[in-house]
């Protein structure tokens, strides 16, 4: 029989994150994962260090976004010292090519903090010359910053092998073992982890294992995404792209990033023509010079659809040493740090960052899942 002081369910970056926290406070920590490290909704994404319609999302988010936003840098730099991969934050800037709620836009800004730019569509012109726009409402948000969320997750997943955290890839995870209202452990792979802590932060597949595991319904549902990724010179896009509800991505060697999609489709990552079709011609709308660029990749992703997007963070409410910190929707990413802080500071008894209220997980559902 193995046993941890903690063990976390969910190798994507809120349980890479979370294993991180924990190590630091001198846990020993046991991460296991159905399948590869960071291969799932973690790594699907975009890498957008903000919600893609901030002015529109609750507040407990938004509360968790603007911490992380904060630490992200030292994070990243801290990350590439320690492993040598750069996990290419850059602060390339969020810009809404027609955003049609600028006023909301602007007050939530102003109340927030958030610098904003406005502009006509001359400036934006000067700004984004390959863009072809007709909106009316250009607005950037010039300091909002991305990460290569690929490169990030590795960089993650090197810094925690130098922790000496234990790393166990394809354990599937069959249930939660609990006696006398007490999480004791996990069976995994047919066998027993004993541990004092257990932590699930397994994505879209949190729901599923609280409900194979005898505990009450955890609102948390796969969402379906599909995105592309465009072989384009660098250069040929400064910003991140807002238009319509899906966005362009740059990255440093040029690549376009196109997304996405949102469909449920339970437990299906299967990529559609259709899929391929809308966002190929959104992008080559938009920029019209990727017609040109080779179309790399075609992939789905699972996101973790929540209530109203806001995460659970935080201990069962009825069963001792169980703890939670999943269903971020799209916001991960860039609510990751915040989320591994906060759950850190329930386990360890710390004074929390933010109110917890707000996140902590309920024996009953209610209100309906994001999407």
């Amino acid at each position: 029989m193995n046993r941890t002081d903690v063990i976390i369910i969910g190798g994507g970056v809120s349980g890479l994150m979370c294993a991180r926290e924990l190590s630091a406070a001198g846990k020993r920590v046991t991460l296991v994962d159905r399948q590869a490290f960071g291969k799932e909704s973690s790594w699907a994404g975009g890498g957008i260090l903000s919600p893609l319609n901030p002015w529109r999302t609750a507040e407990p988010v938004t509360a968790l976004c603007q911490w992380s936003q904060l630490a992200y840098p030292v994070l990243a730099e801290g990350l590439k010292e320690s492993t040598g991969t750069d996990p290419e934050w850059l602060s390339s800037g969020l810009l809404f090519s027609d955003c049609m709620e600028i006023d909301r836009a602007k007050a939530w800004a102003d109340t927030h903090g958030i610098r904003y730019e406005t502009m006509d569509s001359e400036d934006l012109g000067q700004i984004e010359p390959n863009l072809c726009n007709q909106g009316e409402n250009p607005l950037i948000l010039p300091d909002i910053a991305q990460v290569r969320n690929p490169r990030l997750l590795r960089a993650l997943i090197a810094d925690l092998t130098k922790r000496g955290v234990a790393m166990r890839e394809r354990h599937p995870v069959e249930q939660i073992k609990i006696e006398h209202e007490k999480a004791v452990g996990v069976i995994a792979n047919g066998q027993l982890i004993s541990a004092d802590t257990v932590v699930v932060t397994a994505g879209a597949w949190s729901g599923l294992l609280a409900c194979n595991s005898g505990l009450a319904e955890l609102p948390v549902m796969p969402v379906k995404g599909e995105m592309l990724i465009y072989h384009a010179p660098p250069g040929l896009l400064r910003h991140m792209v807002l238009s319509g509800g899906r966005y362009l991505i740059p990255r440093k060697d040029g690549r376009i990033l196109a997304g996405s999609t949102v469909e449920n489709a339970y437990f299906n990552k299967s990529i559609t023509d259709s899929a391929y079709e809308a966002l190929s011609r959104f992008a080559t709308t938009l920029l019209p010079a990727l017609r040109q660029a080779p179309i790399e990749k075609h992939w789905a992703g699972l996101r973790p659809g929540s209530l109203n997007g806001i995460p659970f963070i935080g201990p069962h409410p009825e069963v001792a040493n169980l703890y939670f910190n999943c269903g971020h929707f799209r916001n991960g990413f860039v609510m990751a740090p915040a989320s591994a802080r906060l759950l850190a500071n329930h386990v360890l008894h710390q004074t929390p960052i933010v109110s917890p209220e707000p996140y902590l997980p309920a024996t009953e559902s209610c209100g309906s899942i994001a999407t």
